[in-house]
């Protein structure tokens, strides 16, 4: 028998089929002589039943006549052998990924076999075996719409029962596997989007609705794992720290994708069931407490990862009731939590070995009354003493704040960020942007015009009084609703007091903060940049709110950045300073009119430049003064356009600069024989002001050059040429080197030796606070090239080092005279 299977024939033909059924239908027991020809033969059936819809419809009339479906499971039942369960379900899983036809597909669905199959008690302890069980459930979801899926339930008067294809995949939904849990959650999605009404109710109702409550739950274990990565104290994170935050990061934005696709299928509840998760089991017994600055604790979780998660979930769970719960409750002032609410909720006092997904006993996470005290403050107190210190903020919005002003650098840009998620959050009632003090002006003008035209006399009073009046308005819109729904709700205590105060008051909070935060010279110019977009989204216009106040503190941080311009122009790298002034003022006009901010919130959880370079360049290197010049030009830029800003001008394309002078007739340029270009290796040049010098780049290998300082406009050079032989006075040029920051000095014990410092021609500006850390790991490429010449005598050493200082005076007053027009508008 086994002999005939392995004769040559026409492998797709219909007798090819009937021949290998009638020998599978012998097979009575699977042992290790037939299952060669066992496995061979589901292959062969699965290839020709997919030929077979394609170009014969009578091959699946057999398939049906004779029952195939029924074999597979008799073979299933009948083999003890792992191999075998893995064939069958690989060809169930071609067979249904490849059948075109809708009567094919109603005839596999239409029967207990495929149920059967997706019951069956396998041994999932075989990798293989359960990776080909859920391709072949994966498979089976593709094929489902509202005529197919009704196949696969069962229903007594007419409410399903039992859906086990649904049932079964999400038993797999949490697997350690990322591949098993991928598929799954495709499955799912496949299942939701059919929009079938009675899927649906089944899917949401007890006990199968858990299982997105236990989606929160796994969520919140991924959070806990990325707060233990970003340890507040820490730093300095290496790479294989950073790593490893990366790789939690991801995994837990896929995971809120998810539950944004599963919360936008258009299943009835399941919205509110992940919203009541996310406060109940994350953001309230968590998140939100961590925002206090007073209420750190090694074993909460840090405000900066707090920040991060906060964003995260609001920018991609885009759920109304969400993000306007969430809004509500940062006007509260959580005082504190009772110990049974912490007992029950906080994630690190729970054993998450014992926690199971499938374990509902908890679920609903309700919160007692008692359990949560929060209660909205007087607004009577005055700005500035409202967010004058870290533990003057009572309400989380001025917590907030207190970041802004008082923060570390990762402090403050997850502060910003928040609540530019906020004001970028278009689910969120205009009211809540109110409360938080970030309505932008041009909506806020809005809203009052259209109280003042429906006869609401606070709106008519405040459109036409000015920004320091008083006057009644109390929380409108859908604040109210929230509040009440975080006591009813949620079950959490609040107080709200109305107070009759101009809704400028909540704004002034936030403008005083991103004001303050101009002058903070602790802070890194990548956050500032953050402070000014989200200042210039709130008063996209005019000078309108700046009061004098505003005006003099912006004034006196650009002066002080003015100064320290002058500083660089001096500096180290003057020869840069001007293209860097031109491509930041660039970008950062491009970064505080854009509709949106420009970082992504994982940037929140890694140090800034400012911050993470720190300590991988030494002070005295170029490069940190290179550092150094970067942030201070990109400040000075910011402040620079802050000004124009706040005076109601419109920003200009370019700073003015003026254009690079004139080739001086005079000059060691000039006599050399240098073109506009400058020198380049193997070029001629006349030696008449060269000196003559020795150095030796390698140990025991002097070398003789004609040492030469030359400089054109704000370019300089270092030049060390060969004399020709046969041409006396004239050489190649063959070492170049920037003039700028060679720090020349002559030696303390011999007098005819000259000491200079190398820079680089360019600076490594590309580098992310991200790559800091492999940064790290190049530090010893960051290390400036040291020169030693020895010249004959000291009056010829002494005539190099004059020769260096004049060109690079030379060099700066060119730098100085371009930027003049700049440094001018100080005094605007």
């Amino acid at each position: 028998m086994w002999f005939s299977f392995w004769r040559a024939r026409d492998r797709f033909t219909l007798d090819e089929l009937r021949n290998l059924t009638d020998q599978l239908m012998k097979i009575q027991v699977v042992n290790d002589v037939n299952k060669a020809f066992v496995i061979e033969a589901l292959r062969s059936i699965a290839e020709l039943i997919t030929y077979g819809d394609q170009h014969d419809l009578n091959f699946f009339e057999f398939f049906m006549e004779k029952q195939v479906m029924g074999e597979f499971v008799r073979i299933l039942k009948i083999s003890k052998n792992v191999i075998v369960s893995v064939q069958l379900l690989q060809t169930m899983s071609i067979m249904i990924q490849n059948l075109k036809s809708d009567h094919s597909i109603y005839y596999l669905f239409s029967n207990e076999h495929i149920n059967f199959l997706i019951t069956y008690p396998f041994d999932f302890r075989n990798e293989e075996l359960l990776s080909y069980y859920i391709s072949f459930l994966r498979a089976i979801s593709g094929k489902l719409n509202k005529n197919t899926i009704s196949l696969l339930v069962k229903t007594e008067k007419e409410e399903i029962v039992a859906f086990p294809l649904y049932v079964e995949a999400i038993r797999f939904a949490f697997h350690e596997e990322g591949m098993i849990r991928t598929a799954v959650r495709a499955l799912t999605l496949n299942i939701y989007h059919v929009g079938d009404v009675y899927v649906n109710k089944y899917i949401a109702t007890t006990p199968h609705g858990n299982y997105f409550l236990n989606l929160v739950k796994f969520f919140r274990e991924h959070c806990i794992s990325l707060n233990g990565l970003v340890s507040p104290i820490t730093e300095n994170q290496g790479s294989e720290s950073t790593s490893r935050i990366l790789s939690a990061v991801d995994e837990i934005e896929d995971n809120l994708y998810y539950l944004s696709d599963v919360a936008s299928a258009g299943i009835p509840d399941v919205g509110a069931l992940i919203t009541d998760g996310m406060l109940k089991l994350l953001i309230f017994p968590m998140l939100l407490p961590s925002l206090r600055p007073e209420a750190f604790d090694r074993k909460n979780f840090g405000s900066v990862t707090s920040l991060y998660l906060l964003c995260c979930i609001l920018r991609i769970l885009k759920i109304k009731d969400l993000a306007n719960t969430v809004a509500a409750a940062l006007i509260c002032s959580v005082e504190s939590f009772s110990p049974k609410f912490e007992a029950k909720h906080n994630g690190f006092m729970v054993d998450h070995d014992d926690e199971s997904h499938d374990d509902d006993e908890k679920s609903s996470g309700n919160l007692d009354s008692s359990s949560m005290m929060i209660s909205i403050p007087s607004l009577s107190t005055s700005s500035s003493n409202q967010h004058h210190c870290w533990r003057s903020a009572s309400v989380l919005r001025d917590a907030l704040i207190s970041y802004i002003t008082s923060g570390d650098d990762m402090q403050v840009v997850g502060s910003l960020s928040v609540l530019a998620t906020f004001l970028q959050t278009k689910e969120l009632d205009e009211s809540m942007l109110d409360a938080l003090g970030i309505l932008p002006q041009r909506q806020q003008h809005k809203k009052l015009l259209l109280k003042a035209l429906v006869g609401e006399d606070s709106g008519d009073e405040q459109l036409f009084a000015s920004v320091n009046s008083t006057s009644k308005d109390g929380s409108d819109g859908e604040l109210n609703i929230y509040l009440q729904r975080l006591k009813d709700q949620y079950e959490v205590s609040c107080s709200y007091q109305e107070i009759g105060k101009s809704p400028h008051v909540h704004r002034r909070l936030v403008l005083d903060a991103l004001i303050g935060l101009f002058s903070r010279t602790s802070i890194s110019a990548d956050a500032l940049w953050d402070g000014g977009w989200l200042l210039r989204q709130l008063l996209p216009y005019s000078e309108t709110e700046f009061n004098t106040h505003h005006l003099q503190s912006i004034k006196d941080s650009f002066t002080k950045c003015c100064n320290q311009l002058v500083e660089e122009q001096r500096g180290s790298w003057p020869d840069l300073l001007i293209q860097v002034l031109c491509d930041e003022w660039r970008k950062c006009k491009r970064v505080i009119e854009a509709s949106s901010p420009r970082k992504d919130p994982k940037s929140i959880l890694f140090p800034t430049r400012k911050a993470s370079l720190s300590d991988v360049i030494p002070i005295e290197s170029s490069f940190a003064a290179g550092e150094t010049m970067y942030e201070r030009v990109k400040v000075f830029v910011l402040l620079h356009q802050l000004q124009i800003f706040s005076a109601g001008s419109s920003l200009p394309d370019q700073p003015p600069i003026l254009p690079p002078a004139e080739f001086l007739e005079v000059s060691r340029a000039k006599s050399a024989g240098l073109n506009t270009i400058g020198p380049k290796l193997s070029t001629e040049l006349h030696l008449i002001d060269a000196i003559p010098c020795r150095i030796a780049f390698e140990r025991g290998k002097e070398r003789h050059f004609s040492f030469l300082a030359v400089s054109m406009g704000i370019s300089g050079w270092i030049v060390l040429a060969e004399e020709f032989p046969q041409k006396p006075s004239y050489g190649t040029v063959r070492v170049v080197a920037p003039l700028a920051g060679c720090n020349p000095r002559i030696d303390e014990r011999h007098a005819r030796w000259l000491h200079l410092r190398i820079r680089p021609s360019t600076l490594p500006l590309t580098e992310t606070a991200k790559n800091a850390a492999n940064l790290k790991l190049r530090s010893k490429s960051l290390v400036d090239g040291r020169w030693t010449l020895a010249f004959k005598d000291e009056a010829s050493c002494k005539s190099a080092l004059t020769m260096i200082l004049e060109e690079i005076d030379l060099q700066c007053k060119e730098v100085e005279r371009r930027l003049k027009p700049l440094l001018l508008s100080k005094e605007i």
